[in-house]
């Protein structure tokens, strides 16, 4: 029984996928990634949402409750690198906040 369940089921995922959406493009000529022209700023906003709650989930951290004001970050001006011996680099957790909340500005 068990086994015509587990057939029954995947008959039924091989249809779902029947009707997913394919485009086939040769190599070198697919689309770019840039979503700008076919999306809004808060539409890719929203797609980033569920990235970054699994990013976090990934590194079994809790998502951070500080408001606005005391975001963690770090401004590099114009033509302003970071520093090779940047300590932050040492731990991909600190690593991954450090560039999510990092920016440049202009000086």
């Amino acid at each position: 029984m068990a086994d015509s369940d587990e057939q029954h089921a995947a008959r039924a995922r091989a249809r779902a996928r029947s009707h997913w959406p394919v485009r086939k493009f040769k190599l070198g000529e697919e689309p770019s990634d840039d979503l700008s022209d076919m999306t809004t700023a808060a539409e890719r906003l929203a797609m980033m949402w569920p990235l970054a709650l699994e990013a976090w989930a990934l590194a079994r951290r809790p998502l951070p409750t500080y408001d606005r004001s005391r975001i963690p970050i770090r401004i590099y001006r114009n033509g302003e690198l970071p520093p090779d011996d940047d300590v932050s680099r040492l731990s991909s957790t600190k690593t991954f906040a450090t560039s999510l909340w990092s920016f440049r500005t202009k000086a």
